[in-house]
């Protein structure tokens, strides 16, 4: 399973959303009745999350997608470094350098991004989603399956999550009588 991430293609963010913020669009997220439009108040939340306030930050995230996509990691984590150091709080460079990180199989070092999202954005449904993919990898199925529960929870249309949730709960909990 890959990480979440934001599509390619974002929604600018709606007038309403500024206003609103992301507390009402995550408990629109929760009731919302379909994966359809689950997906559509999903985007306008990673619209939010990707804007960073910042031309210069925004210039740098544009070339960690061009180097992501590129496949220099390298470069991507230096850039994506400069964005922290410019912009700390800016949530979404934490996540993509943790993205970045768990690509390189450096679980420590994106575990540690991830804190770092989770303490900015505790609802950050791509992070948390991230974390149960590291803790699986270290074989640690029941945190695992909990950190997965907790996206599912915040975003109850994650896709592939909730068959892997009844896998993970088959392995972890054993199946009913």
């Amino acid at each position: 399973m890959e990480p979440v991430q934001p599509p390619a293609d974002l929604p600018r963010p709606q007038r309403g959303d500024q206003v609103r913020g992301l507390d009402f669009l995550f408990e629109a997220l929760k009731i919302a009745p379909d994966a359809e439009s689950a997906k559509h108040i999903e985007n306008r939340i990673w619209a939010l999350w990707v804007a960073s306030g910042s031309d210069t930050a925004n210039l740098l995230m544009s070339r960690v997608k061009a180097a992501t996509d590129g496949k220099d990691l390298d470069l991507a984590i230096q850039l994506l470094n400069s964005v922290i150091e410019l912009r700390p709080d800016y949530v979404e460079a934490w996540n993509r350098r943790a993205t970045i990180y768990y690509l390189r199989k450096d679980y420590v070092r994106s575990m540690g991004d991830i804190r770092q999202v989770l303490a900015r954005e505790p609802r950050h449904f791509g992070a948390i989603s991230g974390l149960g993919m590291i803790l699986q990898e270290f074989g640690d199925e029941k945190r695992a399956l909990d950190a997965f529960r907790r996206a599912v929870a915040i975003h109850p249309h994650l896709l592939k999550l909730p068959d892997l949730i009844k896998s993970l709960t088959e392995k972890v909990e054993g199946r009913d009588i």
